[in-house]
Formats: C-alpha cells, sequence, structure tokens
C-alpha cells in the first residue's frame, strides 16, 4: 500500500471482501486450534475435531451433512463456533450500498466483537478499523471493483513459477506459464501440411 501511495498518487486503492476474509478465517481457524487444545486439556469430547472446513466453508458451499453437522455445533458455546458466528453477521456488512449504513454497521460489529474477549477476533477488528478508509473506498466505486480477479491471476502465476522450478531457460518458463493458462503457442513449423 505504501509503494501504491507513493508511485500512484491519483489510483484509490481498494480493500474488497477477498481482502478481509482472509485474516478473518485465519483467525476463527487459530481460535479452532486452541480450542480444540483446551477441550482435550480438560478432558472434554472432542467436539471440534475435523470441523475446520465447516467453519471457514460459506454456507451456501456446505453439504447437507456439512449442513446438519454445522448446525449441531452451533449449540455448544465456545469460543471458535462464537467466531463462526461473528464472520457469518459481518457478510451482511457486503450487502449494504450506502456508505453511512455500512459505516454504522462496521462500527456496531467491531464494538461487539471486541466484547467477546476472543483475542484473534480482537487482531481482525484492529485490522478493519486501521483499513477503514480503505475498506470504505469498495462503497466509494460502487462496489463495482474488485481486486479478487487480479489477486487469482497472481496466485496462479506464483504457483506457475513454483512448478516450473528447475527450467533452465527462460522460453520454457514461459510455455510452462502458457500451458497452465491454457494459452498453448502454436509452434512454427518448417512445412505447412494444408
Amino acid at each position: 500500500m505504501k509503494v501504491i501511495a507513493k508511485k500512484a498518487v491519483n489510483v484509490l486503492n481498494i480493500s474488497d471482501s477477498f481482502h478481509i476474509a482472509a485474516p478473518m478465517n485465519k483467525a476463527i481457524d487459530k481460535v479452532r486450534a486452541e480450542t480444540v487444545k483446551a477441550l482435550a486439556a480438560n478432558g472434554y469430547e472432542p467436539v471440534l475435531k475435523k470441523v475446520r472446513r465447516l467453519l471457514l466453508k460459506r454456507p451456501e458451499n456446505l453439504t447437507e451433512q456439512q449442513d446438519i453437522r454445522l448446525s449441531d455445533l452451533v449449540d455448544y458455546n465456545v469460543k471458535s463456533v462464537r467466531s463462526y458466528q461473528f464472520k457469518e453477521e459481518f457478510q451482511l456488512f457486503c450487502l449494504y450500498k450506502a456508505p453511512h449504513w455500512a459505516l454504522r454497521f462496521l462500527g456496531e460489529w467491531c464494538t461487539k466483537t471486541m466484547r467477546s474477549k476472543i483475542a484473534s477476533m480482537k487482531k481482525v477488528v484492529q485490522m478493519l478499523r486501521r483499513h477503514r478508509a480503505l475498506i470504505m473506498n469498495w462503497f466509494e466505486v460502487k462496489r463495482q471493483f474488485s481486486s479478487s480477479i487480479v489477486e487469482g491471476l497472481n496466485t496462479k502465476a506464483k504457483l506457475t513459477t513454483r512448478k516450473s522450478y528447475g527450467f533452465r531457460t527462460y522460453r520454457a518458463a514461459k510455455i510452462s506459464r502458457y500451458h497452465v493458462l491454457v494459452v498453448i503457442p502454436v509452434p512454427i513449423m518448417s512445412h505447412k501440411y494444408f
């Protein structure tokens, strides 16, 4: 962000839901791991084992069995389930159209989450408060722009670079990237058959 502010002065930097979901999911996973250890140390039933994906998946992507298992988990009043509920409640933030109401919701959500006394979620709230202006920029552009496509392409480029480790020439690495992006160049042939 510092580089963008220095090099591209007139550019509006946007933090969309993609940038918020990643730290929130990490926080939920950390809380889940801590809760599993605490329950095991106190001799309680391991109810949170093998539920990582349930807590991180979006509800609309859950299978029927996962949905049933998640509804059983919600009955337990443990920190990881409360963290999950905070995450799901925060999804409403992305549905707002008016910046004023979105900012009001964000403030109320942050206050409620800070009162929960869940350390990992408090860090998420502190991050959201630090980047409040960037988050509200998403509403300035009327929610039309998202950096998720660029982030996806960057991830794909990094993955291809890792996979092409060992190619000794630039040309070979370039061709391997074409193969991943499904844009395979046509080789130059000495003879034409048609």
